[in-house]
């Protein structure tokens, strides 16, 4: 059994990249990597909850940010987190141009094609991961 590794996506709530990103987590916690992943809510780091901190500091991580700002990212680093890579949703948008997600409120179409993309990505990460293809 492999270890348990933790995805932290970015908060950013009423706006459509956040959305994503969390949209992107869940696909993998809840269908593509479930038992292998699991997530936690982003401010309860930056609150400094001590079982959350705990589990950052004890298990690979992966940060989604939905923009360049990074909060996830330097949220997790701030906590000590063993965080293993971070995916930015502003750069799968550059990579797929064609697909720009309208709504902040909801995620249309668009939308949740670009959370498809950047699961998927984020599940292929993780089975590297687990092979040891990559440093955790």
């Amino acid at each position: 059994m492999t270890e348990l590794i933790f995805i932290i996506p970015c908060s950013g709530i009423g706006k459509a990249f956040g959305t994503i990103s969390r949209e992107a987590t869940y696909q993998v916690v809840e269908d593509l990597r479930k038992g292998e992943t699991d997530t936690l809510c982003l401010s309860l780091l930056v609150i400094g909850d001590e079982d959350s901190n705990h589990l950052v500091q004890s298990h690979r991580c992966i940060a989604i940010d939905g923009c360049p700002l990074e909060c996830a990212k330097k949220n997790l680093q701030l906590a000590g987190a063993k965080l293993t890579t971070n995916f930015r949703v502003v750069d799968l948008l550059k990579e797929h141009q064609n697909l720009k997600p309208k709504n902040i409120t909801f995620l249309d179409q668009e939308g949740r094609e670009l959370a498809k993309l950047l699961a998927d990505q984020i599940a292929a990460k993780i089975d590297e991961l687990n092979r040891g293809e990559i440093d955790s």
